[in-house]
């Protein structure tokens, strides 16, 4: 008798590889709107938005990971400001058999490109919700984002 985890395969034996997402969550979210009503009514111009995108990731046991996707966006600037939007979102994936090398990349760019239509989706919603036009994110390049935290790492080791 051997011993299966709840898909049917055994980790240990040399199946094949797998990649599971086990759960999905909202971490952390805050949407400011600080001019309100007064920033609702017609602009004179586009406002400048900026984003920012973070991947986090932290081993929960041997198999699983906790990867996280945080986004910092905001329009306009100072006294001008339309909107602030803060949104961690998370999963926990699970690598079965998965070549130690590879374990960095998959966590890093395929976890979060999971995550990402999740993260798109509220976005659009809270900006809506918040009386404004849906804000939809352009897809992000992951691999990009592992590729400059990586030099990065190498650059502060160095």
């Amino acid at each position: 008798m051997t011993d299966t985890n709840g898909n049917g395969a055994n980790p240990a034996a040399g199946g094949a590889p797998a990649l599971n997402a086990l759960v999905q969550y909202l971490k952390d979210f805050s949407f400011e709107n600080p001019n309100a009503p007064n920033s609702l009514g017609p602009q004179e111009k586009a406002p400048d938005i900026s984003i920012q995108v973070n991947v986090n990731a932290r081993q929960l046991a041997p198999t699983d990971f906790e990867v996280s996707l945080t986004l910092d966006a905001k329009a306009g600037e100072g006294a001008g400001l339309l909107f602030k939007l803060d949104l961690e979102y998370g999963g926990v994936f699970r690598l079965i058999n998965i070549p130690e090398e590879q374990v960095g990349p998959i966590v890093m760019i395929e976890c979060p490109r999971l995550l990402f239509p999740f993260v798109r989706q509220i976005v659009a919603d809270a900006t809506r919700d918040g009386g404004f036009p849906p804000l939809y994110i352009d897809p992000i390049d992951f691999v990009a984002l592992y590729q400059q935290k990586a030099s990065q790492a190498a650059a502060a080791q160095a």
